[in-house]
């Protein structure tokens, strides 16, 4: 597998862990009053720092992320524990992970336009 092919699927999966990352976000907040629901959260980049600990690179793109229940933060008297504030915080720290990913695989997919189109 070529260092481009590497660097794009770390990307394309870093995508894909911010997108099921969103998805859980929005269904904390909607299930912000439901009682007895516990808030999730995804883990992606410890997986991911494992695969490239472990010099497996080649394992990045099949790396799914986990969903996994919180159970540290302050229970409500209704037995819920997601905060509104927290999970907005968490959306922006993720919408702004999304860009990044976005503008690396953009600018890695010029660079191969780049190189293709030299005469």
């Amino acid at each position: 597998m070529s260092e481009i092919d590497k660097i794009v699927g770390f990307l394309e999966a870093g995508l894909k862990a911010e997108s099921v990352r969103q998805r859980t976000i929005a269904n904390n907040v909607a299930n912000l009053e439901t009682p007895g629901y516990r808030g999730v959260e995804v883990k992606f980049e410890e997986l991911i720092s494992k695969a490239l600990d472990s010099g497996h690179e080649g394992d990045v793109e099949t790396i799914e992320p986990e969903i996994y229940e919180l159970n540290q933060t302050q229970v409500k008297p209704n037995g819920n524990d997601v905060s509104l504030e927290t999970e907005i915080g968490r959306m922006i720290k993720n919408t702004l992970r999304h860009k990044a990913y976005i503008r690396l695989l953009s600018k890695k997919y010029e660079q191969m336009q780049l190189a293709i189109d030299v005469k």
